[in-house]
C-alpha cells in the first residue's frame, strides 16, 4: 500500500518540511478540517459514541448490592463485576476475557477491515466528540478554515478560549471517571470535594484527563497513523475477501466534471465529478480514490459523501462502497461478496471464540464462591504442648466471593493418626471480604513418624453450598 500525496482539499496551517534542496528529511503534519456530512455511516458513529459513553460515564455510579457495580479495588485486591466477585486467584477469568477480546478483533478484522477503530475505538470517540465541541463553537469547515487564517482578534480570542474550556471540562470528567473505576467513585467525588483526594488518584485524573484532551484535541489522526500499532499489522489480517472501504475505479474514472442529466460517457468521463468531498470529509486526510492506505480507519464517512454526491447527480449509488478486492474485480453483486465473507478463516474465528466464550461463561457459573490461602507461621514451625501433643501452627486466608456473609467451618485430615484442629473451627466473613485465621494442628507426640506429612485443610459453609480442600504440610522433627 502506498501512501498518496496530500490532497488540494486538506488545508495546511504550515509550510512542508520536506524539501529537496534543503536536506530535510521530513513534512510537517497540516491541520485537517473535516466537513461535516450527512449519512447511514455517520449514524452509526455517532450511535456508537452514545453507546460508549453512556456506559463509561454511567457504570461507576450503579450502585449492586449496596456496593459500585462495577470496581477494580486494587487497594483490596478484588474486582466486583455485576453479581460476581473476584480475587487474585481469579487471574484466569481476567485472561480469558483478553483472549476473547483478541479473537474477536481478529474475527473483525478478517470480516469488515478496522471497525474498531472507525466506530469504537476511544480514540475515534473522543476526537469526535471534541470535533463536534469545535463545530458548535467556531462553526462548519470553511469558518474554522477562515478563524485559523485571520489574524488575532477579540472573537478568535473567546472563540479559542471557550473551546479549549469545554475540551478540558469533558476531557477531566473523564480522568475523573476513570479513576472511579478503581477507587470507589462516590467517595472520590466527596475526597475531591473536601480536597483530601489521595496523591495517586489526583495524578491519574490530570494524567488520563490531559491525555484525553491532547489525543482528541490535538492529535487527533496523528495517534491512527503513527502511534497506533494496529494500522501496522492490520494487513496480515486482510485478505482479498475482507471488506473494506473501496472505490470503483472501473465506474468512476476518468475523472470529470459535468452537469447532472448528461451521459458521462459520451462525454468520456466516469461517473466521479472529482469534488473532492470524499477527501473534505474524511477524519484523516486521505482520499480514497487512490486505493486503499493503512492510514484507513473504516470509518464509512467518504460512501455517506459520496452516495449524497451521487444522489444529487441522480446516478445510482455504491462509487465508493464497503466492497472485497475480489468483488471489485470480478463484478460480483452485494449477496456474492456476503456469501464470501463466510469463509472457512471466518468460521474459524468464529468458532472458536464462540466456544471460548462458553467454557467461560461455564466456568463463571459453576465456579466455587470461595477461595482459600494456607500459610505456615514461620515463627513456630512445630512444637510440643500440654497433654504431650505436637503442634504445628498455620495461617489461613479464608476470602468469601458471596454478596452474603458466611459461616466457614474447618476440619482437616491426613495420613496422621489423631489429627484435630486445636484452635476455633468455625469463623464467620463479611459479604465480598477475606479474613485471616490462625489455625493450630495437633496429633500425639508418641505417634508422630519424622518427617513432613501432607495434611488437608477442608474449608466448607455451614450450610454445605461450597468447600474448598487445600493442601499443606505436617512438620515433625527429631
Amino acid at each position: 500500500m502506498t501512501r498518496p500525496a496530500a490532497s488540494p482539499k486538506v488545508i495546511p496551517i504550515a509550510p512542508a518540511a520536506a524539501d529537496a534542496g534543503s536536506g530535510r528529511l521530513y513534512e510537517s503534519s497540516r491541520k485537517i478540517y473535516p466537513r461535516n456530512v450527512q449519512g447511514r455511516f455517520m449514524r452509526w458513529r455517532w450511535a456508537m459514541v452514545f453507546a460508549t459513553q453512556l456506559f463509561f460515564y454511567l457504570m461507576p455510579w450503579l450502585q449492586w448490592g449496596g456496593r459500585q457495580i462495577l470496581l477494580f479495588d486494587l487497594a483490596a485486591r478484588r474486582f466486583y463485576i455485576f453479581g460476581l466477585v473476584l480475587y487474585p486467584q481469579d487471574l484466569i477469568y481476567l485472561s480469558g476475557l483478553l483472549v476473547l477480546s483478541a479473537l474477536s478483533l481478529f474475527l473483525f478484522t478478517a470480516v469488515a477491515g478496522r471497525l474498531w477503530c472507525g466506530f469504537a475505538c476511544p480514540q475515534t470517540v473522543y476526537t469526535e466528540i471534541f470535533m463536534w465541541v469545535e463545530q458548535k463553537i467556531e462553526g462548519n469547515r470553511i469558518a474554522r478554515m477562515r478563524l485559523d487564517g485571520e489574524a488575532f482578534s477579540a472573537e478568535k480570542l473567546v472563540k479559542k478560549w471557550f473551546k479549549h474550556v469545554v475540551w478540558l471540562g469533558i476531557a477531566m470528567w473523564t480522568g475523573f471517571t476513570f479513576v472511579g473505576y478503581f477507587t470507589p467513585i462516590r467517595e472520590l467525588g466527596l475526597a475531591f470535594l473536601q480536597t483530601r483526594m489521595g496523591s495517586w488518584e489526583v495524578f491519574w485524573v490530570f494524567f488520563y484527563g490531559l491525555a484525553t484532551y491532547g489525543n482528541a484535541g490535538f492529535m487527533r489522526e496523528q495517534v491512527c497513523k503513527y502511534m497506533c500499532p494496529y494500522a501496522r499489522f492490520q494487513s496480515a489480517m486482510f485478505d482479498s475477501d475482507t471488506l473494506i472501504v473501496s472505490y470503483d475505479a472501473a465506474r468512476g474514472e476518468p475523472r470529470g466534471v459535468h452537469a447532472k442529466g448528461q451521459d458521462a460517457r459520451a462525454l468520456g468521463l466516469g461517473d466521479c465529478i472529482d469534488c473532492g468531498l470524499c477527501v473534505q470529509v474524511c477524519p484523516v486526510g486521505i482520499d480514497i480514490r487512490q486505493g486503499l492506505q493503512y492510514e484507513c480507519i473504516g470509518c464509512g464517512l467518504c460512501v455517506d459523501a459520496c452516495n449524497t454526491v451521487m444522489d444529487r447527480m441522480a446516478q445510482p449509488r455504491g462509487l465508493i462502497r464497503y466492497a472485497t478486492e475480489n468483488g471489485m474485480k470480478k463484478g460480483w453483486t452485494a449477496a456474492q461478496v456476503l456469501r464470501r465473507v463466510l469463509r472457512p478463516r471466518v468460521l474459524v474465528y468464529g468458532f472458536v471464540l464462540l466456544a471460548l466464550a462458553i467454557g467461560l461463561l461455564a466456568s463463571l457459573v459453576v465456579r466455587m464462591p470461595l477461595k482459600v490461602d494456607v500459610v505456615r507461621d514461620r515463627g513456630s514451625l512445630a512444637r510440643l504442648v500440654e497433654g504431650g501433643r505436637l503442634e504445628n501452627v498455620y495461617r489461613l486466608q479464608i476470602m468469601n466471593a458471596t454478596e452474603r456473609p458466611q459461616v466457614y467451618r474447618i476440619a482437616a485430615e491426613g495420613g496422621l493418626q489423631g489429627l484435630a484442629v486445636a484452635s476455633d473451627d468455625s469463623v464467620k466473613v463479611d459479604a465480598a471480604q477475606s479474613r485471616w485465621v490462625a489455625v493450630r494442628l495437633q496429633i500425639p507426640a508418641d505417634r508422630a513418624p519424622v518427617g513432613s506429612h501432607t495434611v488437608y485443610f477442608d474449608v466448607r459453609t455451614a450450610d454445605g453450598s461450597a468447600h474448598v480442600s487445600e493442601k499443606a504440610v505436617f512438620l515433625v522433627p527429631r
